[in-house]
């Protein structure tokens, strides 16, 4: 059915956005492809909290392997029946769904809070957070990230890496938003068919019965 095809659509689309997420988040440990930053523990604390890598990318295999899978997947036939096994697994995806959100979720609020806080960087009073207190209105004024004087970039760099991984936690969370609905409509509507498909079944065996 399209639920099944809907879910395979979403998952096969989460494939290339969690893998994005980890390299984004990757790349942050490295600014400007400098190793020594990293190895110094001169950089952001918020990139050590995994948001790209763990959040938005590795929990995000299980919803892809799950939403690919279900249009194959019948619950091994719940009740004897296929379409009820189908039902259940649709069900199981808007839970599976949850996770995902769970996940982008945590990436999307950490990416935010890495936008607001602004880069850790070497300044004239030493290595500090130097946009802490501007509540992020540092994005805007170009002119102020002269002051990070190492490592160099360092406010283009953090600022374009956290606004990726915004922007794809932000659609992974979409996407997961759709199947948690797909899953639920879609088992539903197979249960409610289950119901009636037992009451025909039910209505058969009396007349049968009766028949004889």
């Amino acid at each position: 059915m399209c639920f099944e095809k809907c879910a395979r659509c979403i998952g096969v689309t989460l494939i290339p956005l969690a893998g994005l997420a980890i390299v984004a988040d990757i790349l942050l440990y490295f600014p400007n492809g400098e190793t020594k930053y990293a190895e110094r523990d001169e950089l952001t604390l918020l990139v050590w909290f995994f948001e790209g890598i763990v959040g938005a990318g590795l929990l995000m295999i299980l919803p892809i392997v799950v939403f690919i899978c279900l249009e194959d997947d019948d619950c091994c036939g719940c009740c004897g029946n296929q379409d009820c096994g189908k039902s259940c697994a649709m069900l199981a995806s808007a839970v599976v769904a949850l996770v995902g959100i769970a996940g982008s979720g945590y990436c999307l609020i950490v990416s935010a809070l890495g936008l607001k806080q602004g880069p850790y960087c070497l300044t004239d009073l030493g290595w500090r957070y130097p946009f802490n207190d501007t509540n992020g209105r540092y994005l805007t004024n170009h002119t102020s990230w002269s002051q990070c004087i190492e490592p160099k970039h360092v406010v283009t760099w953090n600022v374009t890496l956290f606004s990726i991984l915004l922007t794809l936690s932000g659609v992974e969370i979409i996407l997961c938003l759709v199947q948690l609905i797909n899953g639920l409509v879609g088992g539903i509507v197979r249960s409610c068919h289950c119901q009636q498909l037992g009451t025909c079944n039910e209505y058969e065996v009396e007349v049968y019965e009766v028949t004889e």
